[in-house]
């Protein structure tokens, strides 16, 4: 069973790429598990034609831990991908992180986290106790980087790569850097910038994937692109993604770049 977590900064297409991945892996005959783990509980909408699933965290403040079922959390979506939701407090009230641990706790009594591919959809601008957990205790052993070319976009991933490393030294840690994912924003050599972080923070490019309209289309047609425009370039470059992650055996620690070092890099494609 592969576990993989897709981190990156808040707005950069983490779901979308999530979802969209999750679709095409279903369309190899896997059995596939998504995990939203951010408390806009977003992660699974496309795959569920646009539905908010009700949350780990929203079912335990109703009912206690003891009156919440497996059917109640885990839903069957596009193409029998299983969706998981898990939610976070009241705004202003608690840790968002605690909806993550609450949701892996009953994931396991429940014998759910099973699968061919679990994919953890997770918040990365502040790693920090429960965004963790999934690299911390073991869930997500490959772990890849969301990012554009935007500078605020690629100081996030640093820092989810300056996590992996400290992570790693623990003595039963699995968690690795798998690769970096460029969701484009189409600035001028893009592609380049986002390829060449990678190798500096000893890692590599595994999909490039532009901008494109089709995206918002399928969207407001509450569908992910694999299902609404199948035959569609874009889909193809998330078919190719769900390619590589299978195939995917180069799993790295990470050396994280200094701020200045990372400006530096920035301002050459600037």
């Amino acid at each position: 069973m592969k576990q993989i977590a897709l981190y990156g900064k808040g707005g950069i297409g983490k779901s979308t790429t999530s979802a969209n991945l999750s679709a095409a892996l279903s369309m190899q005959g896997l059995d596939v598990l998504q995990i939203g783990c951010d408390p806009k509980r977003d992660s699974t909408r496309m795959l569920m034609h646009g539905s908010f699933i009700p949350t780990v965290m929203d079912l335990v403040r109703e009912r206690g831990d003891a009156q919440v079922t497996r059917e109640d959390i885990v839903h069957s979506g596009f193409n029998g991908v299983r969706c998981v939701e898990a939610g976070g407090p009241e705004p202003g009230v608690g840790c968002a992180g605690r909806g993550i641990i609450a949701t892996f706790q009953l994931l396991e009594k429940f014998g759910a986290l099973s699968g061919d591919v679990i994919v953890y959809d997770v918040l990365g601008d502040v790693v920090c106790g429960g965004f963790a957990m999934p690299m911390r205790e073991g869930y997500a052993q490959e772990v890849y980087l969301v990012t554009s070319g935007e500078i605020m976009s690629l100081y996030a991933a640093n820092n989810i790569c300056k996590a992996i490393r400290r992570l790693s030294q623990r003595s039963k840690s699995t968690c690795r850097l798998a690769g970096v994912i460029c969701n484009a924003k189409n600035m001028p050599r893009e592609d380049e910038l986002v390829g060449e972080f990678a190798r500096r923070v000893n890692s590599r490019l595994v999909q490039y994937i532009p901008r494109d309209r089709c995206v918002q289309v399928a969207e407001m047609h509450k569908q992910t692109v694999i299902e609404y425009a199948p035959d569609s370039e874009q889909a193809e470059r998330y078919r190719t993604l769900a390619l590589r992650v299978m195939e995917n055996s180069a799993f790295t620690i990470p050396t994280p770049l200094d701020i200045n070092e990372l400006e530096s890099l920035a301002l050459e494609y600037f």
